[in-house]
């Protein structure tokens, strides 16, 4: 049965039937809105009920969502949409398919792991039965609970004896144990006390099989630390190399059409003309070529401790007068009026030590908590020059005014969210505002030379981590060496990439989707097309889209609905 999609309108004029869903008609020429927040509405929906992710009814339910919804995709007349409904269908199509292969891998693992898990069936159907409030035989449910408790048992000697599995499978392996007991307590708790008789004969023998499978989740757990232990380049730092064909495979899928060795190149190529940059300012500051020596003089411009949050307004204030000043894009006054401040914890900054943003910026700034040594660092690191070049980064017009706009306009397209959008934006900017004379000693410049440099050490250093061919420490050393980072702020930077939760592709995704906008506004602003403020506002009118997606609808560019990226943008 068809539950994904309407037959929309237009299709159903051409075949002279009825909608699906006769509340909903929808012209898909020129709005695919409601296709694409009906599809993710509906795993929204599904997620809520199939709750065991690693199961085969999840597998078997979510393999004929994605099939049917492909099949509903394919009855649209694509030739017929307007070009931002074929961005659309491209960008649903192409999601369908990722969630399809992710589906796949995810099913490879769970049978190569499904050995140490053979009792996930039963409490998978007691969930199954509970979750339509069927009467329980309480005395089977126990009798149930008693063996797979003593299958427990027996697992956890015989896990003891088997070769170690792989930290990810392990760590697989101990999410499913954790979910499979959650799903225990979930069943037990639906009757107990509800039904006196339900309590009477399985009280026990439930609180045994939880005990138990906390027993064997701890024992997977702790070989996995030791795998870890065993495994420790000395920075602490644990995390997981996908290799090269993964990471192709993520570029593909976030239309970026580079192999990893030629950005690596790329990056190569824009530290140099940061690096020709940087000798400049630092000639300019007196220090002649040797910039690390004028860096280290930028970052002794520090404000005392409890000084930071007005700095930081004075900075947020002085960038919005020199873009409204130039004219670049427009700047609603409700955003400038409702972003907002807050201090990252001790804890926080082991993982940002300088600025992060969105509706907010959240500063950092040494705390009472922090040794002597640390708390220096973290000054030199958030020091007036490194702050002017990034406050804006986070609030307007980067991050904040970015989301401010993506919740107004066409928010249906959040599901298509890419960081080279995200973070692309507010590089373009730091880039553009360089043009702009915007960092006008060479002071501020070195402040800004040293995020640039950054985000090419990024690529660099995050590429080569998931190539397999850095260690963790040999990326912090990357950092302080070729960017001049603080040792403090060098091991936040690289926890926060491997640990942080954030995607393989995340930190190569500041540079490149900057020099990705950076090209379009050479096609479309420089050749007059558009001018700088139209530029910008289309942007922000289109949520944060693949880019390449966004310079087909500003170019008016027709697409073909197995459309591959190629947009060849590092010029």
């Amino acid at each position: 049965m068809k539950t994904l999609f309407v037959t929309l309108t237009f299709c159903m004029m051409l075949q002279g039937s009825q909608p699906l869903f006769a509340q909903k008609q929808v012209n898909t020429a020129t709005d695919l809105s409601w296709v694409i927040e009906n599809y993710y509405t509906g795993i929204g929906d599904l997620d809520k009920v199939y709750i065991f992710k690693d199961s085969p009814e999840y597998f078997d339910r979510f393999d004929t969502y994605y099939r049917e919804a492909l099949q509903d995709l394919s009855a649209l007349s694509f030739t017929n949409l307007s070009t931002n409904s074929q961005v659309d269908f491209v960008l649903l199509k192409r999601n369908i398919v990722k969630a399809q292969k992710d589906l796949s891998e995810a099913k490879s693992i769970y049978k190569q792991i499904h050995q140490y898990i053979p009792f996930d069936t039963s409490i998978i159907s007691m969930q199954a039965s509970r979750r339509r409030g069927s009467y329980p035989d309480a005395m089977m449910v126990a009798s149930r609970f008693h063996s797979i408790k003593n299958q427990i048992d027996s697992l956890q000697n015989w896990y003891k004896k088997q070769p170690p599995l792989t930290a990810s499978l392990n760590s697989k392996l101990s999410d499913i144990i954790e979910n499979l007991r959650k799903g225990v307590q979930s069943s037990y708790t639906f009757y107990d006390a509800y039904d006196p008789l339900f309590t009477w004969w399985v009280k026990k023998p439930f609180n045994q099989l939880d005990s138990a499978l906390v027993q064997y989740s701890l024992q997977v757990k702790s070989a996995r630390t030791k795998q870890t232990v065993a495994s420790d380049d000395g920075s602490g730092i644990e995390g997981n190399p996908i290799g090269a064909k993964a990471l192709q495979d993520l570029l593909d899928y976030e239309m970026i059409p580079y192999t990893a060795e030629e950005l690596v190149a790329i990056a190569n190529r824009e530290f140099a003309w940061c690096d020709n940059e940087i000798k400049k300012a630092s000639r300019q500051m007196g220090f002649g070529d040797d910039w690390k020596q004028a860096l280290a003089k930028v970052k002794l411009n520090y404000v005392a401790p409890g000084k930071q949050p007005q700095l930081v307004n004075a900075l947020a204030e002085e960038a919005i007068a020199f873009i409204e000043q130039h004219n670049m894009i427009t700047i609603p006054p409700l955003a400038k009026e409702v972003w907002r401040m807050s201090m990252l914890t001790e804890a926080q900054q082991r993982l940002a030590p300088f600025f992060l943003g969105g509706e907010s910026i959240l500063i950092g700034y040494p705390t009472d908590k922090m040794d002597f040594e640390t708390r220096m660092m973290s000054m030199r690191s958030n020091n007036y020059a490194f702050s002017h070049a990034t406050v804006y980064h986070e609030l307007i017009p980067g991050h904040n005014l970015q989301y401010f706009m993506n919740r107004r306009y066409k928010q249906y397209r959040s599901a298509f969210r890419t960081p080279f959008s995200i973070e692309g934006w507010s590089l373009y900017w730091e880039m553009l505002l360089w043009d702009k004379n915007f960092n006008d000693t060479p002071e501020k410049k070195m402040g800004a030379l040293f995020w640039r440099m950054h985000r090419c050490a990024r690529i660099i250093f995050s590429l080569n981590y998931h190539l397999e061919k850095w260690t963790p420490q040999q990326c912090i050393n990357f950092l302080i060496d070729r960017v001049g980072h603080e040792k403090f702020s060098a091991e936040g930077e690289v926890r926060r990439s491997f640990t942080g939760g954030y995607g393989p592709l995340y930190q190569i995704a500041y540079m490149l989707g900057g020099l990705q906008l950076r090209q379009l506004y050479k096609e479309v602003v420089d050749t007059k097309k558009m001018t700088e403020k139209e530029f910008h506002d289309a942007y922000l009118h289109e949520n944060a889209i693949p880019i390449e997606m966004f310079r087909a609808i500003i170019r008016k560019q027709l697409l073909t609905e197995h459309y591959k990226t190629k947009w060849k943008f590092a010029q």
